[in-house]
């Protein structure tokens, strides 16, 4: 992807960006910047998608994701451009623990998603048997990983299955609310499945090999970066910069029809129809799939066999004084085989700065519930759900305190599912639209679910409309001939 001041001017050709979460935001900053006319349209009243701001107990706090992966770029750089720079935030600590086997136990190092370099820093998580299963990797015949294979089956078969019960699956879970033993490793987890499968299908020296890597790119600084206010506010940061930029946004806009014709491509909302030279389908596989259902049908068959996760978050605010019991540290995971509710906890008073100091008085943390297949757990009621996190609270660190707050979100699915196989239904995804001139696809269901990964992906579909669609014009680059 070019960066925007290296990118050929655009001329003011027209391009419907369908989807307002920070892909579609993203890829319209990205065309807008490039001189492109721009018209995003969200069906919701609000942009942003699974990234939200709220109050509670009069306290800013994010309702969806609240981190950003610092040591890919895309989205932190995007933060910069639209003038969230002063606000960059790195977390007060990064301390973790791992609440399996009826105690707090400290998040091991050394690990990659979980897969340990080396047996003895999971000593104390798992027990001595577990330990010594992982030492006895180096007895077993070289694996054969093929095209891709599942995280928790492989490493499983490598390693033994507590470390997939006990850690694997607890952090593959925050991230994808889904199953390791679904999950794609390729696609989960690349430079892993990269690193091991060049190393002739030994898992501890692959992951020796990307400790290696990583330690030879010399990189600094934090892992993962916040926003003071929250990470919700930058969805609305970015649209201020596309409007900015000349671009027109339109919430409360659901499209009911995408067709192609000897014009260009047609789009129809309750209000009217659109015609553009480009689109960027920027919604979930579901509704891209419905939209795509035409004139894509081969990409709409796949998009519609995306399945993905449903999950809640139980925000609460505890008095301060109240709270002595807590530990220090960021919050804590815990595996399912433990039989929870609640699959993890952050502190985020104790792990974002901002979050304190807007908050005096007050201590704000919040719990996760449902995984892929616990749809069941999204059923019961909010105070079922607060009751639930509130005993699990309790158990797990002794806070017994009653909550002044307390508020439910619900992201009903979510989290697209990567299950094995699913960069190959990508590829056939994405050569399939290829073929229809001026469309592209993007979001979180293609090339990752974090904050950078959804950005980038929307800004190589922006990219990739400007190149290969009508739109460039001769080597205009920053305004100039």
């Amino acid at each position: 992807m070019l960066p925007t001041s290296e990118h050929p001017r655009a001329r003011a050709g027209r391009v419907v960006v369908i989807g307002g979460g920070i892909a579609g935001l993203a890829a319209a900053h990205r065309l807008a910047t490039s001189g492109v006319r721009v018209t995003l349209l969200e069906g919701a009243a609000r942009l942003g998608g699974k990234l939200l701001t709220g109050e509670i107990a009069g306290a800013p706090v994010d309702l969806g994701a609240e981190s950003m992966l610092a040591r890919r770029p895309e989205a932190v750089a995007l933060a910069r451009a639209v003038g969230l720079g002063d606000r960059l935030r790195a977390p007060a600590t990064t301390t973790a623990s791992v609440w399996t086997r009826d105690a707090l136990r400290p998040m091991p190092q050394g690990h990659v998603m979980g897969v340990p370099g080396n047996p003895e820093a999971l000593s104390g998580l798992l027990s001595a048997e577990g330990v010594a299963r992982i030492g006895r990797e180096h007895e077993l015949p070289p694996a054969e990983l093929g095209e891709d294979v599942a995280v928790g089956t492989f490493v499983a078969d490598r390693l033994g299955r507590e470390v997939v019960d006990r850690l694997v699956e607890p952090l593959l879970g925050g991230v994808y609310a889904g199953d390791a033993y679904r999950i794609s490793l390729r696609a989960a987890v690349p430079a892993l499945f990269d690193a091991t499968r060049a190393a002739g299908g030994n898992l501890l020296d692959g992951v020796r090999e990307v400790q290696r890597r990583a330690a030879e790119r010399h990189e600094t600084g934090p892992v993962f970066m916040g926003l003071d206010g929250g990470v919700g506010t930058l969805p609305a940061a970015v649209a201020a910069a596309v409007r900015a930029a000349g671009g027109e946004i339109l919430t409360e806009t659901p499209v009911l029809g995408l067709t192609r014709g000897t014009d260009g491509w047609r789009i129809r909302t309750a209000a009217a129809e659109l015609t553009a030279d480009g689109v960027v389908l920027a919604t979930p596989a579901w509704s891209a799939s419905v939209l795509l259902t035409d004139t894509a049908p081969a990409a709409s068959a796949e998009l519609a066999r995306v399945e993905y996760a449903s999950m809640a978050l139980v925000t609460l605010a505890f008095r301060a004084a109240d709270t002595a019991a807590l530990p220090a540290g960021s919050g804590f995971l815990v595996p399912p085989v433990d039989g929870r509710t609640i699959k993890a906890s952050t502190f985020s008073a104790h792990k974002w700065g901002w979050v304190a100091d807007r908050a005096p008085g007050l201590f704000l943390l919040r719990t996760s519930v449902g995984r892929y297949g616990e749809e069941k757990q999204l059923d019961r009621e909010d105070d079922e759900l607060v009751a639930a996190s509130l005993g699990d609270l309790a158990e797990a660190t002794g806070l017994t305190a009653r909550p002044v707050a307390a508020d439910v979100t619900r992201w009903i699915d979510g989290l697209p599912q990567y299950p094995v196989g699913h960069l190959a239904r990508v590829a056939r995804i994405r050569d399939a639209v290829a073929a229809l001139p001026g469309l592209r696809v993007c979001g979180a269901a293609y090339d990752g679910v974090g904050i950078p990964a959804c950005v980038g992906s929307g800004q190589r579909a922006a990219d990739e409309i400007i190149a290969t669609g009508p739109l460039v014009r001769g080597t205009v680059r920053e305004g100039r001939e």
